[in-house]
């Protein structure tokens, strides 16, 4: 028993003393722990820097002499140092009480040198790579760059450049970067095939997108250049032409560009499924909002039933609906279009839902990526501000309106959230592009008063300054005729949506070697948008016009009859030189042309009220209208129908009544066939044209594409018929011939090109129906549209 009880003494004795031993080892560990993560040094040894001072070192990390630190702070102290982007290693280790930091510089960057480049300058390039002088060099970048210099040629169109690049060492840790580059070819695109396309053919469709066939034209628009993120903008436009024209299961099944490169060219190829055509069903709108009724709202919807279906116009009515609901008090309304597909008879049944959405409010509006554009140019196209709430459909009509300033390459609005759950941030990026442009051109003209050869040159600027102002100075002339203009507009005047500009101009002109004139005149004007589709212009206008009798013209000759054959009406407006005309004029204009370049449907009308007497010589009223009508006739065959019409009269005032300079002269925008002036009320003696105080003129023609020729061309030929009729001479001086309303007419061909240099047509007219006196000039060539 004693035994037992010593051992178990003994036993108990041993396991108190392991319990009081093993907590002191545990602690004793724990101290000897905490020392090697808790660790302190007596200084702080920098090496390995060659341009970066030690103490500047030593103030990007934490770690300090006489302080504690861990492992944490060492891994801290390295990311520090490998965040400033000036080292390309760092090493940090503790020996002894001293901590060693061992780095090791980037290069210096001394210049970036671009060789053989001359397709794209130097500065082009040195924006597109990152390694700029005085910066660091890393390998790393150099090869980033390698891949931007490619990418900025493969958007002007050579794919096929090569770029290598040599690294010159300059001692004290500088180098020079060079750029050695051969830019090949340009790579063209053999061909843009349509596949599965059946309602439009495949011209048409290559009409709307901006990815052209090359052609001999392509090294002026350079519309030839193959892009990855062009062609995805090109599926959008297709999608919004065929929602826009009733196929609303449109799809584009794929778009992909194939590089042959033996041949270094391009075939693009785009696969889509129209599917079927749909009018609209029955649209109605309805209000989940007790205060607002939906009935008494469906006057400003453009969707109708029984048209054909148009994505623009539902985007249109949801506009006017958010508008006249907001106008009502309910700012933050949302109007939802609810569609309904009927596949049996193709209709889509649309309902506009008008809900209380969710409020939030516009917090702050930030721009980026505007280097030249000024922020309030940009600001001024939003109808919202800061502090306004938020409306998703007036933010996408803003982000429309700035792709249409033109001012930029790309427009993005994105959100992100506020300072509060109830306020967002408006986030708007743009890409800025080149607004100026220096033209020179040359042009011949078989009508007008400058008949002939001309030539012109202009420099413009769109966005002057980066104010959004508009500037133009132009000179030319031809064989009897010179012209210099400066033009300038204000978009935006004393703050509001007014355009407001001015035009200085100087012409002279040279008649039939008979005799000259030299108007020196100017315009102040006020453009004002009604609606998206309506404008209106005010505008005051002064001039002074001389003319002279040429000096080849013998004083005893004037008369009727004698060598230089001068009518008296003529003479009798140049004895009145110098004729000063200050008048107001006001103008309406209509237009809701689908593409003023190529149009195919839609209206453009214009009407303008002179009145002249606000001090100066003359003194009439003038009134003056013209309206175009496109309508696609054939869908499949690119068939495009145009009805126009015009009207004019013009009625003096006062003792001094009209002068000829001041009556209407026939042109072949009023009739194609007869010469200038060709037509209307006549001198018997010298058989000159008077012009005449009252026009009637009408015209239908049909445009279609030139069979074989490629669409990228531009050429689109016509048909057409003109009449006409121009009388009512108020010249007193001399007998006139021809002064009734009697009808002229025409017939003739015509072809069109949208060159490079503005829209050329040439016309070939046969009179069919003509009085005696008339003047015909049966071939027509000038640059002009038909608006």
């Amino acid at each position: 028993m004693k035994a037992a009880s010593k051992f178990l003494s003994a036993a108990s004795a041993v396991t108190l003393s392991a319990a009081m031993v093993v907590p002191g080892a545990l602690a004793v560990q724990f101290v000897a722990t905490s020392a090697a993560e808790a660790a302190v040094v007596s200084r702080v040894e920098v090496s390995g820097n060659q341009r970066i001072d030690a103490e500047t070192i030593r103030n990007y990390i934490t770690i300090k002499p006489g302080k504690a630190f861990s492992s944490s702070d060492i891994d801290g102290a390295v990311k520090a140092l490998f965040g400033t982007g000036l080292f390309s290693d760092v090493q940090i280790n503790q020996v002894g009480s001293t901590l060693v930091v061992k780095v090791a510089e980037y290069q210096v960057v001394n210049q970036v040198l671009f060789q053989n480049n001359k397709k794209l300058k130097d500065n082009a390039l040195a924006a597109a790579v990152q390694l700029k002088p005085r910066g660091t060099f890393s390998q790393a970048t150099l090869d980033a760059d390698v891949e931007s210099v490619k990418a900025a040629y493969r958007r002007i169109g050579r794919d096929d450049v090569t770029v290598t690049t040599q690294v010159m060492q300059l001692g004290d840790n500088r180098v020079n970067v060079v750029f050695n580059i051969v830019e090949g070819d340009r790579t063209q695109i053999a061909a843009v095939n349509f596949v599965g396309n059946s309602a439009y053919s495949s011209r048409r469709l290559a009409d709307i997108i901006n990815t052209k066939r090359s052609s001999w034209l392509s090294f002026v628009l350079r519309d030839d250049v193959y892009d990855d993120d062009k062609l995805r903008a090109d599926e959008e436009l297709l999608r919004r032409f065929y929602y826009n024209h009733g196929y609303a299961d449109f799809q584009v099944v794929s778009a992909v560009g194939e590089l042959d490169s033996a041949t270094n060219k391009y075939t693009v190829t785009i696969t889509v499924q129209e599917g079927d055509r749909y009018t609209f069903g029955d649209v109605s709108v309805e209000s989940s909002i007790p205060e607002v009724d939906g009935k008494s709202l469906e006057s400003v919807i453009e969707t109708h039933k029984g048209d054909v279906y148009n994505a623009k116009n539902v985007e249109d009515s949801i506009i006017a609906l958010t508008e006249k609901v907001a106008g009502s008090g309910y700012a933050f309304a949302q109007v939802t279009p609810r569609g309904d597909r009927n596949f049996e008879n193709h209709t889509i049944s649309v309902v506009y839902t008008i809900d209380q959405g969710t409020k939030a409010y516009i917090e702050r509006i930030e721009i980026r990526g505007n280097d030249r554009t000024r922020d309030y140019v940009i600001r001024r196209e939003f109808d919202v501000s800061e502090g306004d709430a938020f409306n998703q459909v007036l933010i996408q009509r803003s982000k429309k309106r700035l792709e249409n300033l033109n001012y930029f390459e790309k427009v993005d609005i994105s959100t992100v959230p506020g300072s509060q759950p109830d306020q967002v941030v408006l986030v708007v990026d743009v890409v800025e592009k080149s607004t100026g442009e220096f033209s020179v051109g040359a042009g011949y003209s078989t009508g007008g008063d400058t008949a002939g050869p001309s030539v012109e040159g202009s420099v413009t600027e769109r966005n002057f300054l980066g104010r959004g102002q508009f500037i133009k100075l132009s000179a030319g002339g031809g064989k009897n005729s010179r012209d210099y203009s400066l033009s300038f507009t204000e978009p935006y005047f004393l703050g509001r949506r007014i355009a407001a500009g001015f035009d200085i101009f100087k012409s002279t002109r040279e008649y039939n070697n008979n005799y000259d004139s030299d108007t020196t005149g100017a315009t102040i004007r006020f453009g004002l948008p009604i609606t998206d589709s309506i404008s209106t212009q005010l505008a005051y206008n002064i001039s002074q016009e001389k003319y002279e009798v040429d000096d080849g013209c013998n004083p005893t000759d004037l008369d009727p009859g004698g060598t230089c054959d001068i009518s008296t009406a003529i003479l009798d407006g140049i004895e009145q030189s110098p004729w000063i005309k200050s008048s107001v004029s006001l103008g309406l204009v209509y237009n809701t042309i689908d593409d003023m370049k190529n149009p195919h449907e839609g209206i453009y009308a214009t009407t303008t009220v002179e009145v002249a007497g606000l001090g100066g010589d003359a003194k009439f009223v003038k009134v003056t209208g013209r309206g175009s009508i496109y309508q696609t006739l054939s869908e499949q065959y690119d068939l495009v129908g145009l009805v126009s019409g015009g009207a004019g009269h013009v009625e003096g005032y006062g003792s001094d009544g009209l002068r000829i300079f001041d009556q209407f002269q026939s042109t072949d925008r009023m009739i194609r066939g007869f010469a200038y002036g060709g037509i209307g009320p006549v001198d018997p003696l010298t058989g000159d044209h008077l012009g005449g105080t009252t026009y009637f003129n009408a015209s239908a023609e049909a445009q279609f594409p030139l069979p074989v020729i490629p669409e990228s061309f531009g050429l689109r030929g016509a048909v057409f018929a003109d009449a006409a009729t121009l009388y009512g001479s108020k010249v007193t001086s001399v007998a006139q011939e021809s002064t009734d309303m009697q009808l002229r007419a025409s017939v003739g061909l015509g072809l069109m090109w949208a060159s490079p240099f503005g829209p050329i047509r040439i016309d070939y007219a046969i009179p069919v129906k003509k009085e005696a006196r008339d003047d015909v000039q049966e071939f027509n060539f000038g640059i002009s549209t038909r608006f």
